[in-house]
């Protein structure tokens, strides 16, 4: 379970990492990456960033980008939270999948219905005391 503590840094970082990617895609344009949940360990030394990248067509060279700019980004992170973290934690980040797999599982509930109605459905007790009836 998570503490306190590691919640309200947990929305710290979320917001102040939501900040800087807003400025890093304000420039490329038709980029949107938002950080969907943060976890950080209990010790406080890693946090885990979730990121939604749209259009999910760039999502995995945008992630390898940010990974590759994470010492940057959390240099940024830390000029922002310096009067309030001692440290800064590591940053790790991952694609954030969840939507696409929410989305898979709406689109396969709609490919295939339930076949049978309420009408079909045979109770378990109503078959083991129609046999009992009948001994």
């Amino acid at each position: 379970m998570e503490s306190k503590r590691q919640a309200k840094i947990s929305r710290l970082i979320q917001k102040e990492l939501s900040e800087i990617f807003r400025r890093q895609t304000a420039a490329m344009g038709n980029v949107l990456v938002s950080v969907s949940a943060v976890r950080v360990s209990p010790d406080l030394s890693v946090a885990k960033a979730y990121l939604s990248i749209f259009p999910p067509e760039k999502s995995n060279e945008i992630l390898e980008n940010i990974k590759k700019q994470g010492k940057t980004v959390r240099y940024e992170l830390a000029q922002s939270v310096k009067q309030i973290l001692r440290k800064c934690p590591d940053l790790a980040f991952y694609l954030d999948d969840s939507l696409d797999y929410a989305e898979n599982i709406d689109r396969l509930l709609a490919s295939d219905p339930i076949k049978g109605t309420a009408d079909d459905y045979v109770d378990p007790d109503d078959v083991k005391r129609e046999s009992r009836h009948r001994n």
